[in-house]
């Protein structure tokens, strides 16, 4: 989560005025009837879509489950649909993550998973260093043999803008433990979640 005392917190009005600003910067007037509500409508939007800021996504890695059976094999969630934003551009980043892990002792419910995705998502991002929190994450709380993350996402930073190139996507992957090391593992995930 972010510190509060390095990063005051801005009210909703000054979040309106920032956006009223930028409407007159586009070239509108924020006061004609279609706009009147606008900022309001952007702040509140914002709110959830930086949701990522105001949780901690290691906390929901906390509660497993150790009753598995004897259950040692890879763990694979696939397909996390997820929209974050550019740190750059502001612009919208959408795509899919697939995560897997192979257990030792525990596992977690799979909808935690998700969530860890979410909760890092929901923040001004990179792929690249969104992909290794959520590996380095689920390493260090649940301490399984190895941890597989691919990211597949459009960037609007450049499919909209820029170089203007429509549904160029980048991959972006991180492989801790056995998913590094052991190259069995390795591909029966880079093969589990190749898109056919």
């Amino acid at each position: 989560m972010t510190d509060p005392v390095a990063f005051p917190p801005v009210s909703p009005a000054e979040a309106e005025a920032a956006v009223r600003t930028l409407i007159r910067w586009a070239g509108d007037n924020p006061d004609r009837e279609g706009l009147l509500d606008t900022p309001g409508r952007v702040t509140r939007s914002y709110k959830e879509l930086f949701a990522g800021y105001e949780v901690e996504p290691r906390q929901y890695l906390e509660r497993t489950f150790e009753e598995v059976g004897g259950y040692d094999q890879m763990v694979v969630l696939k397909d996390i649909r997820f929209v974050s934003f550019c740190e750059h551009h502001m612009l919208p980043v959408v795509g899919v993550a697939h995560v897997a892990y192979l257990p030792t002792d525990r596992v977690v419910g799979i909808s935690k998973l998700a969530r860890v995705v979410r909760g890092y998502a929901r923040r001004l991002q990179i792929q690249e260093k969104m992909t290794a929190e959520i590996a380095t994450a689920i390493d260090e709380v649940l301490r399984p043999a190895g941890v597989g993350v691919v990211i597949q996402a459009e960037h609007s930073c450049m499919t909209l803008r820029g170089v203007d190139v429509p549904g160029a996507t980048l991959t972006t992957s991180t492989l801790l433990g056995a998913f590094r090391d052991d190259h069995r593992t390795r591909e029966e995930f880079l093969s589990l979640t190749r898109r056919g």
